[in-house]
């Protein structure tokens, strides 16, 4: 699999063929200066909730695509009242796409959509097919969910986790959802964009190095091949 990074929690993995990408908030993101959404190309796009640091950039590039949202049924239901193509899914349920399956689970977050209209549950997803399989967390607490990934879904190849605390987990936390998920290889996500989710990156990586696990904190714009 190819993973590109665009900072915050976005990113456009090539999975199967096709171009997913999840969460896109690039333009509103100071960080991500250097990529240019109108560059970008997908198949997908999958949210994992309605906070606009995680949907901001999905409209314009979802029409530029003409690509499917995949979220939970009300996001969906919001982007096609834009005239945008989408499948709605809700907690614990998975679909067969043509590159594969997705599963969406559990999130203990909030969700409201920029124009303040309900955002519904927010999920984290797990995208498996062809003995490929990641897991995109969204932002979310620790919780005890995670542990039922392991038993209903394909050994992860490599998870996507928030590390960056204040609003969602820490590196003490992702720590312990690595091992509920029985996943050693994390790429971080959701720190550093904003000062309440600062992070020493140097430690978090330690950290995770002293348990016998890589945590992965990729640059904006890099491509990873896992």
């Amino acid at each position: 699999m190819k993973v590109i990074y665009f900072g915050h929690s976005c990113f456009l993995i090539l999975f199967n063929g096709k171009k997913l990408l999840i969460d896109p908030f690039i333009s509103g993101n100071k960080l991500a200066n250097n990529i240019n959404i109108s560059d970008i190309k997908c198949d997908y796009i999958l949210i994992t909730h309605g906070h606009q640091d995680h949907l901001l950039d999905a409209e314009l590039i979802g029409n530029n695509n003409n690509a499917i949202i995949i979220s939970n049924y009300e996001i969906v239901s919001w982007y096609q009242s834009k005239g945008l193509n989408g499948h709605g899914m809700n907690h614990g349920g998975k679909f067969n796409f043509d590159f594969g399956t997705v599963k969406f689970v559990s999130s203990i977050h909030s969700s409201v959509l920029p124009d303040g209209s309900y955002g519904g549950n927010p999920g984290g997803f797990v995208v498996y097919g062809n003995n490929k399989s990641f897991y995109h967390a969204g932002d979310t607490a620790l919780t005890y969910d995670m542990k039922l990934i392991p038993r209903l879904c394909p050994k992860l190849d490599f998870a996507i986790l928030p590390i960056g605390d204040n609003f969602t987990m820490g590196i003490d936390e992702a720590l312990v959802a690595s091992d509920f998920i029985k996943c050693k290889k994390i790429i971080g996500c959701h720190f550093n964009t904003f000062p309440p989710i600062k992070i020493d990156v140097a430690n978090a990586v330690k950290k995770f190095s002293f348990d016998k696990k890589e945590l992965i904190i990729p640059k904006i714009g890099a491509s990873l091949d896992l």
